[in-house]
């Protein structure tokens, strides 16, 4: 596959633009602030001021009726031929009666054409919260207009601060995918990043070895005490994190699982315990970690972004490696700001490569100087940003069918994530944690005597937040195609009528089409699918997603029932080779039943998609018994694939020829679903062929 040679690819594509950010990060900072202060003091363009009632009359009525803020927009200057004479004596272009307040009907469409063009995009920001600061200034440097009370009329962008469901839409686009939250907490994200250590396990080694409290305790001791035992010198440090938890709260570090906190709080807070990275890098001899942001443009098909520049935060106690004196030094040892904030040693500054918390380019600038190949290190993190995005984006797709079923109406989704990305002594990236919801706050809250505070501007955060939040919105940019569109059809039938005179319209007209003329160059560059023949081998989750989604039946279920699960096995031809039906309505309940258990949620019975995925893997194991258990699910994939694809077809051939009535072939008799059925509901059937009990000892995904 050569992913040696890939990698030097992907490390190449970006390395230009990295270095730039690196090196220049206050040339790139001066160039922001002239480019908004510009943008700020450039005059609001003036309408033309002598405009004919008559042709004011043909416009359409602005898209913001019935808001009683919105002042009416003048109609759009087009580089036009000479005026005519015509115009004055009633006449529409077209050399017709014009009638009373009523244009000609040529007209009235292409002024409407050329009003939806030239229109700003609305934003609704009622729910935005505390990224509203950002938001603000983003909206006014793109001329947008914002609705910070909401509005009666559908908004092209919905503002979320915290979740897809703060409000019902059925259009337009919105900032937060469904299920996004619940996919990165912390005991999702690890099992999803642990199916794929499953069949990749080189590839997905940037993620600490992690176990689930309470339900793996007992394996998590016995795997220490058997490592201890093994090699006596073995001295490890884990630290413990609240699957809810957040900015740092109830996160503790321990050197033994006898430290664990067991006494009734695991059970009503369950937590992930993991190794703890005892030799990071250091710089000022301070630990410190990185906050990049990184945006899903789109689900299917999968597009990332990653911001070029990010935060450094840094902890405020010189870094010592863990003992039993300082393991409680959470300054020392954690790099939340919201708990180092609280440390008489954190340093606010207006600088970028300063303080307690600075940009990301300045850490590369300063590696740079010292002959770090920031190259690779960029490299890197592309990859593990990437890596990391492909173990998400099945359960994703779950939770979008299920909010957005296909054919219902419903808006398009992207969300901006925030990764937490620690660096080694040996600059390999560590993935700490993924946020649904990133601070976006550009403010700091300062003491000015005891008990006294008040919001201070944060330099640093508003530098890359704002930056963040502007170029999300212009890749967002619903108008933008259609603008250009416009903006070529216009400018082809004109171009011939055009006299030399009115050269200076014309470059008034090309500035009105491009309205992001004053604005930098976009922040945030593509990484997939700019590189996807490099990861597309890792995306067998996606594929196994779409199997389960297929056989789920009703829309907006999230979980396999059992006669779906029959019918995935019938039509994928997987019950010969001595796997019976009976073996499998055990198989179906034996994984199903383990999985609800360990579920908090349980609103809805069935197969999840992380138990459908165990059952594949112990399927693809039965058939393919002398392949790595990547290659195995891979055929056992394509084997389904082509089957249904087989399937398809046949249906198609059907279908155009007119047939109907008769059993599907996709579907069970009451006969055979009413043993399974009493399976689902825990009573046995009176007879199971003697089907025995599977073990799933191996891979077991919990």
């Amino acid at each position: 596959m050569q992913r040696g040679s890939s990698e030097k690819e992907l490390a190449a594509g970006w390395a230009a633009e990295a270095v730039a950010v690196a090196e220049a990060p206050a040339a790139a900072a001066a160039e922001q602030v002239g480019v908004d202060s510009g943008a700020a003091g450039e005059p609001e363009r003036k309408a033309p001021e002598k405009q004919p009632k008559e042709r004011a009359r043909a416009q359409p009525r602005a898209a913001e009726e019935g808001d009683a803020r919105v002042v009416p927009r003048p109609a759009p200057t087009l580089p036009l031929a000479k005026p005519q004479p015509a115009r004055a004596r009633g006449l529409c272009p077209h050399r017709k009666p014009r009638s009373k307040g009523r244009g000609c009907r040529r007209s009235s469409g292409r002024s409407a054409d050329e009003y939806c063009s030239q229109r700003p995009v609305t934003v609704d920001s009622s729910k935005a919260r505390t990224s509203l600061d950002a938001l603000k200034i983003s909206i006014r440097q793109l001329k947008w207009k914002e609705f910070p009370f909401g509005r009666r009329l559908p908004c092209d962008i919905y503002w979320h601060g915290v979740s897809f469901h703060d409000n019902d839409i059925f259009s337009g686009q919105v900032n937060k995918f469904p299920g996004m939250t619940e996919m990165v907490r912390k005991i999702t994200l690890s099992r999803a990043v642990r199916i794929m250590q499953h069949l990749f396990p080189e590839e997905y080694n940037f993620y600490p070895r992690s176990w689930i409290l309470p339900d793996e305790f007992q394996l998590f001791v016995a795997q220490v005490r058997m490592v201890k035992d093994g090699d006596p010198s073995w001295k490890p440090t884990f630290i413990v994190k609240p699957d809810s938890g957040c900015q740092g709260d109830g996160i503790y570090l321990i050197k033994d699982p006898s430290d664990i906190r067991l006494a009734g709080t695991l059970q009503s807070r369950p937590a992930v315990v993991q190794e703890y990275i005892c030799k990071p890098l250091l710089i000022d001899k301070l630990k410190f970690d990185i906050r990049l942001y990184v945006l899903l443009k789109s689900l299917e098909p999968l597009e990332i972004y990653i911001a070029k520049d990010g935060l450094s935060r840094f902890c405020t106690e010189p870094y010592q490696e863990p003992s039993p004196q300082n393991l409680h030094h959470i300054f020392m040892h954690l790099t939340n700001y919201s708990l180092n904030i609280h440390s008489g040693n954190f340093v606010h500054s207006d600088s970028t490569s300063t303080g307690s918390k600075r940009t990301f380019s300045s850490i590369l600038c300063r590696l740079s100087s010292k002959g770090v190949d920031i190259k690779k290190v960029w490299s890197d993190i592309i990859s593990l940003v990437i890596k990391t995005v492909i173990a998400l984006t099945p359960e994703l797709k779950v939770f979008y069918q299920s909010d957005i079923p296909a054919g219902r109406p419903g808006p398009t989704c992207f969300q901006i994530l925030g990764f937490d990305i620690l660096l080694m002594k040996n600059l390999k990236p560590i993935l700490l944690e993924v946020n649904a919801n990133p601070s976006m706050r550009i403010e700091h809250e300062q003491e000015l005597s005891p008990g006294v505070f008040e919001n201070v501007p944060s330099l640093v955060d508003e530098e890359v937040k704002v930056a963040v939040i502007r170029d999300t919105l212009r890749l967002m940019d619903p108008l933008k195609n259609k603008r250009e569109t416009q903006s070529q059809q216009l400018k082809q039938p004109l171009a011939a009528k055009e006299d030399p005179s009115d050269s200076e319209p014309a470059s008034a007209s090309d500035a009105n089409a491009n309205p992001e003329a004053h604005l930098p160059s976009i922040c945030l560059k593509q990484v997939f699918p700019k590189y996807a023949k490099q990861f597309n081998y890792l995306r067998l989750g996606d594929r196994m997603a779409n199997l389960f989604i297929r056989f789920l039946g009703i829309k907006g279920t999230m979980k396999l029932g059992p006669t779906g699960f029959r019918t995935f096995i019938r039509n994928c031809k997987l019950s010969s080779g001595g796997l019976s039906m009976a073996a499998v309505d055990i198989l179906y309940i034996d994984i199903t039943r383990r999985w609800n258990s360990m579920t908090l949620d349980q609103r809805d019975s069935g197969m999840c998609l992380q138990a459908f995925v165990e059952a594949f893997f112990y399927l693809a194991q039965r058939k393919f018994k002398s392949l790595p258990l990547h290659e195995q699910v891979a055929s056992l994939i394509d084997l389904c694939e082509y089957h249904l694809s087989l399937l398809d077809e046949k249906r198609l051939v059907c279908g155009r020829s007119g047939t109907s009535g008769g059993r599907p072939p996709d579907s069970g008799t009451p006969q055979e679903t009413a043993p399974l059925a009493q399976l689902a509901e825990g009573n046995p059937p009176s007879c199971t062929n003697g089907a025995p009990k599977f073990s799933h000892s191996r891979h077991t995904l919990s």
